[in-house]
């Protein structure tokens, strides 16, 4: 049973409509604002982050499964090669992990804003309906096209990338939410201490001046320690490839996508798109995160470090 009859599962003529619309997906560079994770912002069409993050990625790869599990059928396939299936598996691995596991395991989330929300599900959808379809029936569909399409050296060395650019993924994902949980042991101890403090300004008693001291002591403790609270959910990373650059939790995922790309081979239209887009939508955000990285701890504390590309930006 059809989702939207003639688009999900798209006809052919309907495939091919979709796909020219992500090919030519407008980049984000003229845009600052980004109204989520550490420039989110106050407003009335927030979402929830945890719920917001796992509701516009999630889309993606029940969508790719919902094509593979219903086109094959539809359009004559009996038993699809194992390569199609491996593929759909990589794209399912990594979004099973951005899409459920990425914010159960983040300490924290900030809210994210309905545009942005919006915008990231229509980037699944588009993605998993192109990806989709061409791994489920307008692809190659027959042990005899893969061979052309991708023989297997290539489609190991692409499966190879992909795990090490997943791997890296997940590791400086991981060294981000450790700056998280460090943070909140501090401020944790920083509350325990205060309360303390406040124990023994009450039961140590005492009035006129040297209460009104104590008072004066304890505010000026607490604004600087509201001051240093500004900072407390980020420092600068420095394990791994976050000593070169600011953001190589996305250079791996770029590095997965491409992967995907050499596995599926040079002509497979939907998987250009995808690492294409992918480029085009995080490349601003990191040279954005640089400038606020230099706005918020400045630039000797920066470094040298790139944006995201070492050599380049």
């Amino acid at each position: 049973m059809a989702v939207i009859e003639g688009w999900l599962p798209p006809t052919r003529a309907h495939y091919d409509l979709v796909l020219r619309a992500w090919q030519f997906a407008f980049p984000p560079w003229l845009v600052r604002w980004y109204g989520m994770g550490k420039t989110s912002v106050a407003s009335r069409f927030n979402i929830p982050g945890r719920v917001a993050w796992m509701t516009m990625e999630a889309p993606g790869f029940l969508t790719l499964l919902y094509l593979m599990n219903t086109m094959p059928a539809a359009h004559g396939v009996d038993d699809l090669p194992w390569q199609n299936r491996v593929l759909g598996g990589l794209f399912v691995i990594h979004y099973s992990y951005r899409a459920i596991m990425y914010p159960l395991l983040q300490p924290s989330m900030a809210p994210i804003h309905g545009l942005v929300w919006a915008a990231a599900l229509c980037f699944q959808l588009l993605n998993a309906t192109c990806l989709g379809a061409w791994l489920s029936a307008y692809g190659p569909v027959t042990a005899d096209a893969w061979a052309a399409q991708s023989p297997l050296p290539q489609f190991a060395l692409g499966m190879a990338l992909f795990y090490v650019g997943l791997a890296g993924n997940f590791f400086h994902d991981e060294e981000l939410r450790e700056i998280r949980r460090r943070a909140a042991a501090k401020q944790q101890r920083r509350q325990q201490q205060q309360q303390g403090n406040n124990k023994q300004r009450t039961n140590g008693g005492g009035s006129g001046s040297s209460s009104s001291s104590k008072t004066a002591a304890a505010a000026n403790i607490n604004g600087k320690d509201a001051a240093a609270a500004a900072n407390h959910y980020y420092e600068i990373p420095q394990a791994g490839l976050f000593r070169y650059m600011l953001y190589p939790h996305y250079f791996c995922e770029w590095a997965e996508w491409l992967g995907f790309l050499v596995a599926a081979g040079w002509t497979c239209a939907p998987a250009w798109a995808f690492l294409v887009n992918e480029v085009v939508s995080m490349l601003p955000r990191a040279v954005n995160g640089r400038r606020w990285y230099v706005e918020r701890f400045g630039a000797d504390k920066v470094g040298k470090r790139w944006a995201i590309i070492p050599g380049v930006l």
